[in-house]
C-alpha cells in the first residue's frame, strides 16, 4: 500500500464520482457528488482523492470554518469514504492516520479536530475512537453526532 492524496481535478472527477459504499452502508455518508457540490459552493472545503499508486480507492473532505464557530473556529474532518471494493484492506486506518497528520500540518494552530457520524455507523465510530476522537454531546446541522479530537502538540 502506497497512499497519496490528490486534489479532485477534472481528470480525477469521474473516478471519484464512481466511488461508493458497501451494501448496508447506505446513508452513512453523503454521496461523493453531493460532497463535490458542497465544495464547489464553499471553497473552504478541500476534497481529496485517496489513491494507492494509480488507483483511486477513496475520498475525503476537510475544511476550516471560523465565522460559524466563533471565536476560534472549527477544523472539520468531514468525510472519509473507502470504496466498497477496497474496504477491509487497511485503507481506512492508513488514510485516517495520514489525513490527520495532513490536517495538523495545514492547520498548525488548531487545537481540536471535529467530525460527525451517524450513531449506527459502528465501524466508523470504532475507527475514530482508535484515533482519539470522542463524542462531545453535540449534534451537527444534519443531526449527526459530533466527535472531537484534541491535537497533540
Amino acid at each position: 500500500m502506497k497512499l497519496h492524496y490528490e486534489a479532485v481535478t477534472e481528470e480525477l472527477r469521474q473516478e471519484v464520482l464512481a466511488l461508493g459504499t458497501a451494501e448496508g452502508q447506505e446513508g452513512y455518508i453523503e454521496p461523493v457528488s453531493q460532497c463535490l457540490e458542497e465544495a464547489c459552493g464553499d471553497h473552504r472545503w478541500k476534497p481529496v482523492a485517496i489513491c494507492d499508486r494509480d488507483t483511486v480507492v477513496g475520498f475525503a473532505m476537510y475544511g476550516y470554518f471560523l465565522p460559524e464557530y466563533p471565536p476560534q473556529g472549527r477544523l472539520w474532518f468531514d468525510r472519509l469514504l473507502i470504496d466498497a471494493r477496497y474496504q477491509g484492506k487497511g485503507y481506512g486506518k492508513a488514510a485516517m492516520a495520514d489525513l490527520l497528520q495532513r490536517l495538523c500540518r495545514e492547520y498548525p494552530d488548531r487545537e481540536k479536530i471535529y467530525l460527525s457520524v451517524i450513531r449506527e455507523n459502528e465501524t466508523a465510530i470504532s475507527l475514530y475512537e482508535q484515533f482519539g476522537f470522542s463524542f462531545n454531546g453535540e449534534r451537527d446541522t444534519k443531526g449527526e453526532y459530533v466527535m472531537v479530537k484534541e491535537v497533540e502538540k
